[in-house]
């Protein structure tokens, strides 16, 4: 792209990143209009805060503007998490996707989908329906975490909805007695 060379900007980038204590997941310099548009998504174990974005927006900003790594022109600065639906390709990656449901597309074509409950150097271990499955990275030739509106919790939450239920079963008990004792007159 004339006037700005992303790997230019990486290099200048990475290391205001980096000393942030985050891992840049993504840098992008494309056209939007007569400016430049900066997409820079940066993570880290444990997830970024606004107040991280917002402290290394600032920081890339006094950086960029003191260099000419933007051509001279103007350009919009962006700076985010990668979101929920990008693709594992780093382990890190899946590390930090612990816990989820996600969808694996093999090697040979076949696709497996379970819930992280392990990750290796070279594998990752998922709870998949009938048991545990070892499933090698190098098999893998996509994976994403799949959406869930209502994920599974720790025992706590089960434990919760477990007294919710019973709650709600002496809400009904409680209601037939009233119905009872309105039948009976004794209201």
């Amino acid at each position: 792209m004339a006037g700005a060379n992303p790997e230019r900007v990486r290099a200048l980038v990475a290391p205001v990143v980096e000393s942030a204590g985050l891992d840049l997941e993504d840098l992008s310099v494309t056209a939007a209009g007569r400016r430049r548009l900066l997409r820079v998504a940066v993570d880290r174990d444990g997830g970024i805060s606004l107040d991280d974005v917002a402290a290394l927006s600032h920081e890339l900003s006094l950086v960029l503007d003191a260099s000419d790594v933007m051509g001279g022109q103007a350009y919009v600065l962006e700076v985010g998490s990668p979101g929920v639906d990008r693709p594992l390709t780093q382990p890190r990656h899946w590390r930090r996707a612990t816990g989820r449901l996600i969808l694996v597309t093999l090697v040979g074509g076949g696709s497996v989908t379970g819930r992280i409950l392990v990750v290796e150097d070279d594998a990752v271990l998922l709870d998949v329906p009938g048991g545990d499955r070892r499933v090698d990275f190098a098999s893998v030739v996509a994976a994403k975490i799949q959406v869930e509106f209502k994920r599974p919790d720790s025992a706590d939450s089960a434990e919760a909805d477990d007294a919710d239920e019973a709650d709600d079963a002496d809400d009904a008990d409680d209601a037939d007695d009233a119905a009872d004792a309105a039948d009976e007159g004794e209201v």
